[in-house]
Parts: structure tokens; C-alpha cells; sequence
């Protein structure tokens, strides 16, 4: 039997997130880059408690003004850096409650430029917990670094 997730952005200032969430088998929640902030994760952490899905991270370029849908050019080093802060202030927030996080999914034009570039894609993936699930897309650089880190 094939299972489809239904995977949802949330925490991203949508006042749609308590509708949304009832849909969704997983959640990508903004961790401060290009959306949210504390509160913002808090209490989208506790919606998706109460619905029962998974959650997971969606770090993103720090680029607040264009919703982290901007082209930038780091180095390899500050993108693990921010990958790993960001995924690190969600989780914070997580166990605080009880929750465990289940995955990262990278946001907008990071996630975009990884799937292209495998220096970025080795630096994003770096940056994630190995006891966390990449959600890449197929046969991308970005899905193959992940395959790589294991």
C-alpha cells in the first residue's frame, strides 16, 4: 500500500495555519529566516501536537524582505551555520513541549538553489541532525547529499 504525505508550510504568518493543519500528515515550520519567530513556532509546534502530524523544520536564507525567495551567495560554512541555528531554535521550542522533530525541509531559494548546487547541498546537509529525515526532491543534488550524509 503507497502512502502520500501531505506536507504543509506553516508558520509563515498565514492566518490559514489551524485550518491547514488538520490536512496534513507533516509540517515544514518557519524557523526564524525568513518567517516566524518564538511565538510563532510556539504555537504552531502546538497546533501540530494537537492535530498529530509530523513536524519538522524549514530554515531558510535569513532574507526577511523577500520571504527568503532571494538568490544569495554564502559560503559553505554560514550556510551550515544557519541551517543548523535555525533547526536548533525550532527544536528548542519542541522539547520544550514533548515534541520530537521529524525532518527538515529547506525554504524558497535556498531549498531551489541546493536541489542545483552540490557545494550548497553538502553545506545544508551538514547542518541537519543525522537523526533527521531530508525532505529533498528526487534525483537532486540536494537529495543526493542527502543520500550521501545517510
Amino acid at each position: 500500500m503507497q502512502i502520500i504525505d501531505l506536507n504543509v508550510d506553516l508558520g509563515e504568518g498565514g492566518v490559514e495555519d489551524a485550518a491547514l493543519v488538520g490536512h496534513a500528515s507533516s509540517v515544514n515550520i518557519a524557523c526564524g529566516g525568513h518567517a516566524g519567530d518564538d511565538f510563532t513556532m510556539q504555537k504552531t509546534i502546538a497546533l501540530a501536537l494537537a492535530a498529530n502530524v509530523a513536524i519538522g523544520a524549514h530554515p531558510s536564507y535569513e532574507d526577511r524582505e523577500y520571504f527568503g525567495r532571494r538568490a544569495m551567495v554564502l559560503s559553505p560554512e554560514k550556510v551550515t551555520a544557519l541551517v543548523r541555528r535555525q533547526i536548533a531554535s525550532l527544536n528548542l521550542f519542541a522539547e520544550e513541549v514533548g515534541a520530537v522533530l521529524h525532518h527538515v525541509k529547506p525554504h524558497g531559494a535556498l531549498y531551489n538553489q541546493a536541489c542545483r548546487d552540490s557545494i550548497l547541498a553538502a553545506a545544508v546537509v551538514r547542518g541537519i541532525p543525522p537523526n533527521l529525515i531530508l525532505y529533498a526532491l528526487p534525483n537532486s543534488a540536494l537529495a543526493e547529499a542527502g543520500i550521501a550524509a545517510g
